[in-house]
């Protein structure tokens, strides 16, 4: 159950926003292979004051569009965060028109004990929602083996 939080200035359009939000989960679904529905973004448009970025960071020029992106999730590899960010930065050019240098991407990794969701099942054996652990999804509806949607956990 990925969160990401997406800040950028204020003034973008829907469809725009919507271009990024895709470029993300694809991103999401192809390299961590979470559901197709675990989708959670929050976009957050920062008044241009409350936006303070140098206009060169790490000796390259910023534009105005750049977005700050927090990818919040359970733990991973090294090399799947490095692949994950990767195809981040494509799919954002690619569908979204970002370009590399104004994307700021930060990984926050939490236990996963510390996520819940009404009809989530965690797999006990890998800690990750059961239908990652074999690459098929549930079928329609809840399950919830404990009457809490939780698995015990």
């Amino acid at each position: 159950m990925p969160l990401i939080s997406i800040s950028l200035r204020q003034g973008t359009t829907p469809e725009h926003r919507r271009l990024v939000s895709e470029a993300l989960h694809e991103s999401m679904v192809d390299v961590l292979k979470i559901p197709p529905d675990d989708q959670f973004h929050v976009f957050h448009e920062v008044p241009d004051d409350n936006f303070v970025m140098q206009p060169v960071v790490f000796g390259i020029p910023r534009s105005r569009r750049t977005l700050f992106i927090q990818l919040s999730f359970n733990e991973r590899s090294a090399e799947q965060k490095a692949e994950l960010f990767r195809a981040i930065v494509d799919n954002l050019r690619l569908r979204a028109g970002v370009p590399e240098e104004d994307v700021m991407l930060m990984a926050v990794e939490t236990a996963r004990e510390n996520w819940w969701a009404a009809g989530r099942v965690v797999d006990p054996a890998t800690g990750y929602d059961e239908r990652m652990t074999d690459g098929t999804h549930l079928p329609d509806g809840p399950h919830l083996p404990n009457g809490r949607g939780d698995a015990g956990r």
